[in-house]
């Protein structure tokens, strides 16, 4: 990955974990850790902690 390419992904990161951390408070800075530049890591995360379904979990995190 180039240098522009990734420090783009890294800061549309910081946004989806701050929506994360907004929409499902249980999450802690360990799970968003994990998940670290992992979308399916952190939608399995929230998935585990909450039980909501994908759909729900990509749905919000992809809502501006």
């Amino acid at each position: 990955m180039d240098e522009s390419t990734k420090a783009k992904w890294e800061g549309r990161w910081d946004q989806v974990k701050g929506k994360a951390r907004q929409a499902w408070g249980e999450l802690t800075d360990d799970d968003l850790d994990v998940a670290e530049g992992s979308w399916d890591e952190l939608v399995g995360k929230i998935k585990e902690r909450t039980g909501e379904r994908v759909e729900s979990i990509e749905a919000a995190l992809r809502d501006d």
